[in-house]
């Protein structure tokens, strides 16, 4: 059984940058061939799929996110984090880590190739 849980601020300010951190305990992020991945549902939407970093280190964004995301590790804590930058109201959803499996990255829906979750943490961005 692998464990994911997300962590960070629950309120963001407009313009700021937000940063969340899966924490996978008692796994490893640079066991092949999985990656690991954020993905966030805002009120009332579907799944929306952001980006994903490789055990290798490579990383993939989704084309509607890549100017103002970033995704990075930490491998002696087992930790992954996403930045996004520039934030607006229309980025409050509820954000989830989650780890995708397979040799190549899939960018989401229908998520066959993601087995494990957060929970999801709620972002809200307002001032």
């Amino acid at each position: 059984q692998v464990q994911l849980q997300e962590s960070g601020p629950g309120l963001v300010k407009p313009s700021q940058t937000l940063s969340l951190t899966c924490t996978v305990p008692g796994g490893s992020i640079i066991t092949g061939y999985y990656y690991w991945s954020w993905t966030r549902q805002p009120p009332g939407k579907g799944l929306e799929w952001m980006g994903a970093i490789v055990y290798s280190g490579s990383t993939y964004y989704s084309p509607s996110h890549k100017s103002r995301t970033s995704i990075s590790r930490d491998t002696s804590k087992n930790q992954f984090t996403l930045k996004l930058s520039s934030v607006t109201p229309e980025d409050t959803a509820v954000y989830y880590c989650a780890r995708g499996f397979g040799d190549t990255v899939v960018a989401g829906w229908p998520f066959s190739h993601y087995d494990y979750w957060g929970q999801g943490t709620q972002v809200t961005v307002s001032s």
